[in-house]
């Protein structure tokens, strides 16, 4: 469980970003952060695995003050992706970039050596190539991938499909559902609504670096006053269906009002044109 109890947080005492946050994030849970660049989440993001500490207020892992405990401890249970592949990337192969972690961690040896050699075919790596002459999605990937054989219980992605064509999207958020399917916490940072939608159950929106809408994701993207606030434009069956409600007001409590995908509101079209 990740605890955040009025945090306050900055880089430059001067310049607060995080200005009183707080929210739980259960077990198991999968967890979207939004709202415009500069409203908080990457500082929040970056609090969650240790390698910033509260100004003031809690920072609990597990019940563990992160100020208690040490980045190379917290990595045990928070895999962090960061946002630009190349900052995590560090060794000449493929290979030895999935066995990094272990080494870091001093978990190294035959057991290691064989999660590393399963995900290396599960995913369809080249265990010899030099992770710098990948593509970026491809890099993305390892990136990603370098977490999943840790199999940490909680897993930060920080914007994982930025850069990113369609197909490298979907391949990379399809396992990220993987995990959570599997038990694994995830926290993600995301501008992209679409995947928002598709993804998080549970959506947290901040703005000037305070929660201003937390709860289950598609209330969250229909709430006008959330999404005014925070300059978001909500995912595009989401729009569609809230514009049917406005146009014809019969239609605000029906189903075609409130679809939230594209299997919804053509069922709910069936529905309503029957009902006619």
């Amino acid at each position: 469980m990740i605890q955040f109890k009025d945090v306050h947080a900055s880089y430059d005492e001067a310049l607060p970003i995080l200005k009183g946050v707080s929210f739980t994030v259960e077990r198991g849970e999968f967890v979207a952060f939004v709202g415009t660049n500069g409203a908080g989440k990457s500082t929040t993001m970056r609090l969650v695995n240790g390698l910033l500490k509260p100004d003031a207020g809690e920072v609990l892992i597990d019940g563990m003050s992160t100020t208690e405990l040490k980045t190379s401890q917290l990595a045990r249970t928070v895999g962090f992706l960061f946002q630009n592949p190349d900052r995590q990337i560090c060794c000449n192969t493929v290979r030895e970039e999935l066995l990094f972690g272990f080494k870091a961690l001093g978990l190294a040896g035959p057991e290691a050596d064989a999660r590393v050699d399963a995900l290396i075919s599960e995913f369809g790596f080249d265990p010899d190539e030099d992770p710098f002459l990948m593509n970026r999605g491809a890099r993305q990937l390892l990136a990603l991938a370098s977490i999943v054989v840790l199999a940490p219980p909680v897993v930060v992605l920080d914007e994982p499909t930025t850069g990113l064509d369609y197909r490298e999207c979907v391949k990379v958020m399809d396992i990220v559902r993987q995990l959570h399917e599997g038990g694994t916490t995830v926290i993600m940072v995301c501008h992209d609504m679409e995947v928002v939608a598709d993804y998080a159950s549970r959506c947290i929106v901040m703005s000037d670096g305070q929660v201003v809408d937390d709860g289950p994701t598609f209330e969250v993207l229909r709430n006008s006053d959330t999404l005014e606030r925070a300059s978001l434009v909500p995912p595009q069956i989401v729009a569609v269906s809230m514009e049917l409600a406005c146009a014809v007001p019969r239609l605000a409590s029906r189903p075609v009002g409130c679809a939230n995908t594209v299997e919804e509101m053509a069922a709910a079209i069936v529905d309503e044109r029957s009902a006619q």
